[in-house]
């Protein structure tokens, strides 16, 4: 028997290579659980066996730009690692009310083997220019998207980008071209609504350990939003609630299954998930740690090839337009919500915190015999995060002049930066590293440092050109993310900034309320 499965598993990997992806799933739980959409498609893709490749998106758009050229603008916000221009489309309906309208950011294909995204963006954008059942949103709404953020693994239908790295995990490090790229243009934007659009892998290794025979995932859509204890509890709840509560009654009404994201990981042989997230380095509390109610969405569909992709993109549409139609319906509600966020200053900020694992019951495919079944799991809840580490939050923070790349680091992801005018004696706090640990395993293109630090207060002569990142700005909440040491997605973690034990960082907290 085991020599069978072997002979099974080689002859999969032969097809794989000489075909492409292999698509796991097989023609009975497609029909009793998949079943493509009924859905009037004129994308690229549906006029060709494969998927929609540059060129075709290009040409898509350029006739979208001619058709409507007083509501549609198309611009290149930079180029991918193989020097393909990346698009970005704004639509904007002129009728006087910009300041009232609400700035919304689509973003698809970040990961190039996820197609369904970048899918649907093309066909969103035209049915918000020419279906009059969508048209009206832009009485209200500014939508900027992008449709086909990593275009080179697009282009190959591989996950990565050029130079291996994935640009979900690339939010904060910024080691990507395309990450500097997307960043800047999100900052730029200003969105205070932002969705990125993902495919997940429904058969994974690890499920093998899962059910008698195995299990695949059931769920047609997953909803990621942060659990960031530095986001504001009005954010949170407003995001969960109101536009991920309002996308889930739309994914029921149409007989879809779903629940809120979870990644499985392997554990001392067990399998546990994690349920949303907490860290900055991914799109999600990324961009909600710049006062933006943000949601990462995951559709069944990573390695099925075209299989169900009707139903894929019918999936994310649904789920598209259920953000923008809460944006309409909501938008008076939405300005003060980011307006008490923007407003809020605790006392402390949260640098550490920890994800109580609790038993949950999730639904999924037995592949013993094509049936549902329901299983007990454990899972790392991100939404009910405790604080482990807190620190008094510092009016700013001062960075020493020789740690530009910082500071450049900080102006791309949307942050204002001062600098001394003259040489200054200012009273602070100061990091001494007590003890440092460095991953020897490379990961994600750096060794993580796990650092730990002391604070003293001092009074330090500080040269000209020192820099200051005030904490009353729109994105201050992703300065005190990435600046403290300890922090799970900081410049020390990712090795931008390098440490030893016993030195002071050239970061230094100061607490004293007047402007320096």
């Amino acid at each position: 028997m085991i020599n069978k499965i072997k002979l099974l598993v080689f002859l999969n990997l032969i097809v794989f290579r000489m075909f492409g992806q292999f698509n796991p799933q097989n023609d009975e739980i497609t029909k009793k659980f998949f079943p493509d959409s009924e859905l009037d498609i004129h994308t690229p893709a549906f006029s060709k066996k494969g998927f929609t490749n540059y060129n075709d998106m290009m040409e898509y758009l350029n006739k979208l730009v001619a058709e409507h050229p007083q509501e549609i603008s198309l611009s290149f916000i930079g180029e991918s690692q193989k020097n393909k221009k990346i698009p970005m489309v704004v639509l904007n309906k002129d009728n006087g009310k910009e300041k009232e309208k609400i700035k919304v950011w689509f973003q698809g294909g970040l990961h190039g083997d996820e197609p369904a995204g970048t899918e649907t963006m093309l066909f969103l954008i035209d049915k918000v220019l020419n279906d009059p059942n969508y048209t009206y949103l832009l009485d209200k709404i500014t939508l900027s998207i992008v449709p086909m953020a990593n275009i080179d693994g697009y282009e190959k239908l591989d996950r990565y980008a050029a130079n291996g790295l994935d640009l979900n995990r690339d939010q904060v490090k910024l080691m990507c071209k395309e990450s500097n790229f997307l960043k800047k243009a999100f900052s730029d934007f200003g969105a205070e609504v932002a969705v990125d659009f993902h495919e997940y892998r429904p058969f994974r290794k690890e499920f093998g350990l899962l059910g008698t025979d195995g299990i695949c995932s059931i769920y047609d859509a997953m909803f990621m939003y942060s659990g960031n204890l530095n986001l504001p509890q009005n954010l949170r709840d407003y995001t969960k609630n109101v536009f991920v509560g309002n996308a889930k009654k739309v994914m029921e009404s149409n007989n879809f299954i779903f629940r809120d994201y979870i990644a499985s990981v392997k554990h001392n042989n067990e399998v546990h998930f994690n349920q949303c997230t907490t860290e900055a380095r991914s799109s999600t509390t990324s961009y909600a740690l710049t006062n933006c109610i943000s949601s990462l969405i995951e559709i069944r569909g990573v390695n099925l090839q075209k299989t169900s992709f009707k139903r894929r993109i019918n999936t994310t549409f649904l789920i598209a337009t259920s953000f923008l139609k809460t944006v309409y319906d909501d938008a008076s509600n939405i300005k003060e919500v980011l307006r008490i966020s923007n407003n809020s200053k605790p006392e402390n900020l949260v640098v550490v915190a920890n994800k109580p694992q609790e038993t949950q019951t999730i639904r999924a495919i037995s592949l013993k015999d094509n049936s549902e079944i329901s299983l007990d799991v454990k899972v790392n809840n991100a939404i009910k995060c405790t604080p482990v580490l807190e620190r008094k939050r510092p009016t700013a923070y001062l960075i020493l002049p020789e740690q530009k790349i910082l500071v450049d680091k900080l102006i791309i992801l949307g942050l204002k930066v001062d600098e001394l005018s003259e040489d200054k004696k200012i009273k602070v706090e100061s990091y001494t590293v007590t003890s440092i640990r460095v991953n020897p395993d490379e990961e994600e293109g750096y060794n993580a440092q796990k650092a730990e630090t002391s604070l003293s207060e001092t009074e330090k002569s500080f040269p000209k050109g020192t820099f200051i990142v005030y904490l009353d700005q729109k994105n201050a909440k992703m300065a005190t993310e990435v600046l403290e040491p300890e922090s799970e997605n900081g410049f020390v973690k990712f090795e931008t900034l390098k440490v030893i034990k016993n030195q002071e960082l050239p970061i230094y907290r100061y607490l004293t309320n007047e402007k320096i």
